[in-house]
């Protein structure tokens, strides 16, 4: 996924799923939920679920998100570099988004971290597919980047089908594997 901005995350997502032969369970993770939101609208959409993601209304930023409640600790671990985009700081990686793995993973996840542009805090979101699509969401309880109240408002608010809540760091993927694939699974057999 493009991280350059929202609209290019929309649009490279949307295209992949018009690309499927069938109907498509779209699944975003923490930045990616805002992606997903506005690429659900494809046809072939039949559902959307947001593992410790975001889920923003038409007009929501990520910044509007984050600015309802305290910037959450793991907040003073990004760095932006001279080329606009933003970073989780190495030295406090592992504290700040995923202290429920071990010290190597969380290294490996630290050095290949994927930037984001800082702009992508700053873009407003469209209208939100999570309107007329199925959803699910994965809350984590022990979340720094998004804080666990902000997760369980966006659940409370896209009106989830089911909603699980993990003993969790920001990293839910890969601290709670089976429980994620499991909640994607469930999805995927509702249709």
């Amino acid at each position: 996924m493009k991280l350059t901005s929202l609209a290019d995350g929309i649009d490279r997502t949307s295209k992949l799923a018009a690309a499927q032969d069938g109907p498509a369970l779209l699944v975003g993770y923490s930045y990616g939920g805002a992606v997903i939101s506005g690429a659900g609208h494809a046809s072939n959409v039949v559902g959307l679920v947001y593992i410790a993601a975001f889920a923003p209304e038409e007009g929501d930023s990520l910044g509007s998100i984050f600015a309802r409640r305290e910037p959450p600790s793991g907040a003073a671990s990004i760095r932006p570099d001279k080329e606009g985009f933003l970073w989780l700081a190495q030295d406090t990686f592992r504290q700040s988004l995923s202290h429920d793995l071990d010290e190597t993973e969380a290294l490996v996840m630290a050095v290949t971290q994927k930037p984001i542009a800082a702009r992508c805090f700053e873009d407003k979101a469209g209208p939100a597919a999570w309107h007329t699509k199925p959803s699910w969401y994965q809350v984590s309880s022990r979340d720094n980047i998004i804080p666990p109240e902000t997760e369980q408002w966006m659940s409370d608010r896209i009106k989830t089908r089911k909603t699980i809540t993990l003993d969790a760091s920001h990293a839910s993927l890969a601290s709670h594997p089976n429980e994620i694939v499991a909640l994607i699974e469930g999805a995927a057999k509702s249709f």
